[in-house]
């Protein structure tokens, strides 16, 4: 069996193992790292991942690029399957162009610099035990699951269109190919690996990979690291990451990074602050189950069209029946009875038609865990007013807290007209005491 054959299999036997299920209760965001996961956004989402940028590196002998800034953009959408994301890719920066051989000089030029319209699709999703379950063993709990080594795999298929401006052009039209791994080797940690062959019909094609490990604080917090290197015919860029992400809710997440890049010669470093959205219009699809847990099957009843002697005969011989034969026909069981049936019937039995009994299929004693999806409540939480938010200090006071500050104002008032007021009876309480002292003095020295 030679190499392409193995591939072929491979690649069988991992569209075999597919899964359904992409989306996820909160947003699911590439950023701030540059690599991809393999698992797509689900239907009905349209997510937006935005960054600005700084670069800043050495000016190297003849032409170079010292410095960058500009924005980039990623947005995200799955329409068909769940499995399958498409995204768009675009990024604007200004750069600074340096030549430097007996003086140094530079003048700076912005343009579009990538855009990459790519889909990805996840061919295998590895499935974890979810050992926390585990009551019987300690050690069994807390030993390292090894399958866990077995990384989940999609496939990432691109396009180039060529129309970046002249300073960023490597040669118009081309195509993107790569394959993205993960693997969760715990519940907050876990590494996504990024292999990419880009700008492959071009002179100065690019091979890349990026390895990135996440690790979740809680539910709120995450911080990453990552490695990214780009072999080209010309130089080799490597550049070294890390960075913090914040979860505002469950569909807003700002991040941050900082990198030391190293772009052949030249060194310096890269910066980045941003922010993704998500827009949630995902819906599930709901299963009908009966009491005993088998999903109910819509029964389209084919009724069988009569010829007109048919139906001609079919009214002359309808009127030569009798009435009990008609009455039959319609007999409908009463109330008691069918709840008599239903008591009398074993669990492991279906009424069908309320007359007739049929073995339903039996479940086995153990289930595989499905994968539980739950639907974002429609129900807006009441916003609690004292709380401002981030940004709470721009706002101004609203009419309840003017209300309240005001009615404190004047009861601070009050207290201190009350206090003025008693000061002052003291006072005189205080000089009418002493002048009358004083008149007792003088009745006492005129008696002697």
């Amino acid at each position: 069996m030679n190499l392409l054959q193995k591939l072929w299999f491979l690649l069988m036997f991992l569209t075999i193992s597919m899964v359904s299920a992409q989306y996820t209760g909160v947003i699911n965001s590439n950023r701030p790292g540059f690599s991809e996961s393999p698992y797509s956004v689900g239907t009905g989402i349209y997510q937006l991942e935005t960054s600005i940028f700084y670069r800043k590196t050495q000016i190297v002998p003849t032409f170079s690029r010292p410095q960058s800034n500009g924005i980039d953009f990623l947005f995200r959408t799955s329409f068909f399957k769940e499995r399958l994301e498409l995204n768009l890719n675009f990024r604007y920066q200004r750069d600074q162009i340096a030549f430097q051989n007996i003086f140094t000089s530079s003048y700076f030029k912005g343009g579009i610099s990538n855009l990459t319209i790519a889909g990805k699709y996840l061919l295998y999703e590895h499935k974890y035990k979810d050992k926390s379950k585990e009551v019987r063993s300690w050690v069994e709990r807390h030993r390292f699951d090894w399958s866990r080594l077995i990384p989940s795999v999609a496939v990432y298929a691109g396009i180039n269109p060529g129309i970046e401006s002249d300073i960023f052009s490597t040669g118009g039209f081309s195509p993107k190919a790569g394959v993205l791994l993960q693997n969760d080797l715990t519940r907050d940690l876990n590494v996504v690996t990024n292999l990419f062959y880009d700008k492959i019909t071009t002179p100065l094609p690019e091979f890349s990979y990026i390895v990135t490990a996440t690790y979740s604080f809680n539910d709120r917090w995450s911080t990453f690291f990552e490695n990214q290197t780009i072999f080209t015919k010309t130089r080799t860029s490597t550049n070294l990451g890390s960075g913090i992400a914040f979860l505002f809710n469950r569909n807003l997440q700002i991040n941050s990074s900082l990198r030391l890049i190293a772009e052949g010669k030249a060194k310096g470093f890269y910066t980045s602050f941003g922010a993704s959205y998500r827009l949630d219009k995902h819906k599930d699809e709901v299963i009908e189950v009966d009491e005993y847990g088998n999903p109910i099957e819509e029964e389209v009843e084919t009724v069988k069209k009569k010829g007109f002697f048919g139906r001609l005969f079919g009214k002359v011989t309808g009127i030569f029946k009798s009435k009990k034969k008609k009455a039959a026909n319609n007999v409908e069981l009463k109330d008691k009875t069918i709840e008599s049936i239903r008591k009398n019937t074993n669990k492991d039995e279906i009424n069908l038609n309320n007359d007739t009994i049929q073995k339903a299929t039996p479940k086995p004693i153990r289930t595989r865990p499905k994968r539980v999806r739950v639907r974002p409540s429609k129900i807006k939480p009441v916003k609690d007013k004292t709380k401002k938010g981030l940004f709470g200090f721009l706002k101004g006071k609203t009419a309840e807290e003017k209300e309240k500050a005001k009615k404190d104002k004047q009861a601070e008032k009050e207290k201190k007209r009350l206090e003025k007021e008693k000061k002052k009876q003291e006072a005189k309480k205080k000089k009418e005491e002493k002048k009358k002292n004083k008149n007792s003095g003088k009745k006492e020295d005129e008696n002697g």
